[in-house]
């Protein structure tokens, strides 16, 4: 009978379960959450392991993360990220397809992609595939190998070898992806000529000619295209990194009419603001831009009031050489933040000043996002028979952000120095505790999360 013992116990008197707090005891077996039991059990036969008044909640998922492994590993690469992203409470993340070379816009790539990864995964990781004007005929191939969705960019990605699509493209392409139901991401800007772009070749190190080199317009139209295309073609549609405040309306619109359409943001457009941005410092330069206060403070009433889906970091590393670190040159400068370690206190720093809660966290920032993935039935909730990848934090101690505690590949960040609420004890990938206490342990327990068909 003692196979039929639980491996461990995990008890907290604040483990969020979906109805809110509640002193209990994790009961955990081969990765699984077994049963939850009320209050703190006593028990000779498995471990139990107490946390004491710490919140035990779904670990984070993440679905917007530049890897860049294979090909760019000098950026990022899965070891490096995947130990930053356990530190930071994340169990789950989603690749993007255009930093690594080759770029994910077929199935071999996607296969070269996994061989990559190899040894080297500690969280949970699942991959995006890419839509390019050359691969409409090895689309349908790559989403049965099993990609979680599709990216497409109407802008130019800043990757060559990453295209921006047409809307001829996007009509070919949607209904192939629409007879899977995955969803479509979209990076929404639609460029065109205007003032602000000659003002900043003139102005490269200014961050407000950068601001209005990429005006919200650019948003505001992209949103548009795919909006009408999500109607026209019933394809599931995903905004990424919105940034616009004036494109929220269009988007209560469309999801009144109940259209596939899903959106988030990141914390970089919700916790700092344009008027704090020091010129010359490429640390903050990412696109679409971070925009004025008045413009983000609308984002965080479209999360309150569920316009906004999800909230994930666009993790987007490069080395000091590329972003111009020393030179201050926002024009020439790769665009992107790093941020992955620290969105669990980012982001909970920000929406408690907002009075947000710690449930309403949870679902921004893990179960909203695990059922956008395909992953809603096993992952994103503290619940009998889901996958026991769980954050136990403490969201009321505070800590100063270090460059020496990053754990990414490059140690830059436009969040160094910030003092944030929210420190991270534990991590459990598939029950499995990965990290504690600034230690990583147990490694690599990540897994590849594939979409079948």
């Amino acid at each position: 009978m003692k196979n039929l013992l639980p491996d461990f116990g995990l008890h907290s008197t604040r483990v969020l379960t979906g109805s809110g707090f509640q002193d209990a005891t994790l009961l955990i077996k081969d990765g699984i959450i077994l049963e939850i039991v009320a209050g703190k059990i006593n028990s000779s036969g498995f471990p139990i392991e107490d946390v004491g008044d710490f919140v035990v909640m779904p670990g984070i998922i993440d679905s917007h993360v530049h890897v860049n492994e294979p090909g760019r590993t000098e950026w990022e690469g899965f070891e490096t990220i995947t130990k930053a992203a356990i530190a930071g409470g994340i169990t789950t993340l989603v690749d993007m397809p255009l930093n690594a070379s080759p770029v994910t816009t077929s199935a071999k790539a996607l296969r070269e992609k996994i061989r990559s990864t190899e040894g080297k995964l500690y969280c949970n990781c699942g991959f995006w595939g890419g839509i390019v004007p050359d691969n409409l005929d090895q689309l349908e191939e790559l989403i049965q190998a099993g990609v979680l969705g599709i990216k497409a960019f109407l802008t130019h990605s800043g990757i060559d070898d990453f295209p921006n699509v047409t809307v001829s493209d996007l009509k070919t392409g949607m209904q192939i992806i629409a007879k899977y139901n995955i969803p479509l991401l979209a990076h929404a800007e639609l460029d065109e000529m205007h003032p602000g772009i000659s003002v900043f070749e003139k102005n490269p190190t200014n961050y407000k000619a950068y601001l209005d080199s990429r005006p919200k317009i650019w948003e505001d139209k992209a949103v548009e295209l795919m909006i009408g295309l999500c109607e026209e073609y019933n394809c599931r549609v995903h905004i990424v990194h919105l940034s616009s405040a004036n494109s929220i309306e269009q988007i209560k619109i469309a999801k009144a009419k109940d259209l596939p359409l899903t959106v988030e943001t990141c914390p970089q457009y919700l916790y700092f603001c344009a008027e704090e941005i020091p010129d010359g410092n490429t640390l903050f330069k990412c696109a679409p831009p971070i925009r004025e206060r008045e413009n983000n403070e609308k984002l965080w009433d479209a999360i309150k009031d569920g316009t906004i889906d999800f909230i994930v970091t666009d993790h987007s590393p490069a080395t000091p050489e590329l972003k111009k670190v020393e030179a201050g040159n926002l024009k020439e400068a790769w665009g992107g933040i790093a941020s992955i370690q620290f969105s669990l206190p980012i982001i909970w720093t920000a929406a408690k000043k907002r009075g947000l809660n710690i449930n309403e966290i949870a679902t921004l920032m893990s179960s909203a996002i695990a059922k956008f993935i395909g992953y809603g039935a096993t992952k994103g909730q503290i619940k009998k028979g889901y996958d026991a990848d769980i954050v136990v934090w403490d969201p009321e101690q505070k800590f100063t952000v270090k460059k020496e505690d990053i754990q990414y590949r490059h140690k830059i960040s436009p969040y160094i120095d910030e003092e944030l609420f929210g420190v991270v004890k534990q991590t459990y990938v598939s029950g499995k505790k990965v990290y504690e206490n600034g230690n990583f342990i147990s490694l690599p327990q990540g897994k590849i999360l594939l979409k079948t068909h």
